[in-house]
């Protein structure tokens, strides 16, 4: 059992090298970051819960819907170019929208993305919670999510919830839309391509894979053919660097375009060098105690609770971790 001992909104720093801090020794075409990327277990979406994980998802997958980062209550079209709640809440239609490829040329159609629904919840890793809320099971899941055509999607929930929070759960990872024709192709004993989606990709977004190397390092190419138009840049490779101090070293000498993980104090060192840009944006993150509560203390409710109100969290956020958290 865990303990939340600390609910956070951390400012998520993006720190480039703009030149002329560095003569940069990176190509024009590609982007290269420094990052804790050791997180990653698996490329499947079906599978992924880990945040580097996520933003891997992110660049390689559509999903139905999506939000704008700036302001998050906007829920936008993506792959469906629109969708209809029922009057009872409890049935859901989505337009699929035309001329969607996946990165193996395969057309995208309603029949992909009720497939990659539906596998989600049968193989029932670790996100699927997030779709099973709904009333999902390996049982019903065929019955309850369907394509009765190429254009057209139907999800059916158990109950009525705020269909906003229906569309919010569909812009999670869990819900990234993948190519069903490939992973037949590449089905093990009924695993839904599981086993070769973990180390591959099936998807349609923006970039696509290029090479996984657990620990390592994790690169992709521009997806030429993307629906939303070019993204500007050829490629990007993300370079396993765990320790902050040499993230910030690279950054300067140019080696690398982008740092993830610099510390506060770093941070404030770098604020006024030249040619060192630093953007900041919240995001939403735990810190949390684990604790064994099969031993004494903790094993009292009333101990585990006393642990929280000792915590002196004005401290924490702002000595520890020095206005990074708020």
């Amino acid at each position: 059992m865990k303990k939340t001992l600390l609910a956070a909104v951390a400012a998520v720093a993006l720190v480039w090298s703009a030149g002329p801090a560095a003569d940069a020794a990176t190509p024009d075409d590609t982007l290269v970051m420094a990052a804790q990327i050791d997180d990653i277990i698996s490329l499947d979406p079906a599978e992924i819960f880990e945040f580097s994980g996520a933003e891997y998802g992110a660049q390689v997958y559509d999903r139905l819907v999506t939000y704008d980062v700036n302001n998050v209550s906007d829920i936008q079209p993506m792959v469906a170019e629109s969708w209809e709640v029922s009057d009872d809440g409890k049935t859901f239609t989505f337009r699929i929208r035309e001329g969607i490829t996946f990165h193996s040329g395969n057309p995208l159609t309603a029949h992909d993305a009720a497939y990659s629904l539906q596998r989600a919840v049968k193989l029932d890793l670790s996100p699927a919670f997030i779709l099973t809320q709904f009333g999902f099971t390996k049982d019903n899941v065929d019955q309850m999510i369907t394509a009765p055509d190429d254009r057209t999607l139907v999800l059916q929930i158990d109950q009525p919830y705020a269909p906003t929070f229906v569309l919010y759960c569909l812009t999670a990872g869990v819900a990234s839309i993948v190519d069903s024709k490939l992973l037949q192709e590449h089905e093990v004993d009924g695993d839904m391509g599981h086993a070769w989606l973990k180390n591959n990709s099936a998807g349609s977004g923006p970039f696509m894979l290029q090479q996984w190397r657990p620990s390592e390092a994790l690169s992709y190419t521009a997806f030429k053919d993307y629906w939303r138009g070019a993204t500007g840049l050829d490629r990007d490779f993300d370079s396993h660097v765990p320790e902050a101090a040499t993230q910030r070293v690279l950054l300067e000498l140019g080696d690398v375009d982008v740092a993830r993980d610099l510390l506060a104090d770093q941070l404030n060192e770098l604020r006024n060098v030249d040619g060192i840009v630093i953007d900041e944006a919240p995001k939403g993150t735990l810190r949390y105690l684990g604790l064994h509560v099969q031993r004494v203390p903790f094993q009292n409710e009333k101990d585990r609770q006393g642990l929280k109100y000792l915590g002196d969290y004005d401290v924490m956020v702002k000595p520890i971790l020095a206005g990074q958290f708020k």
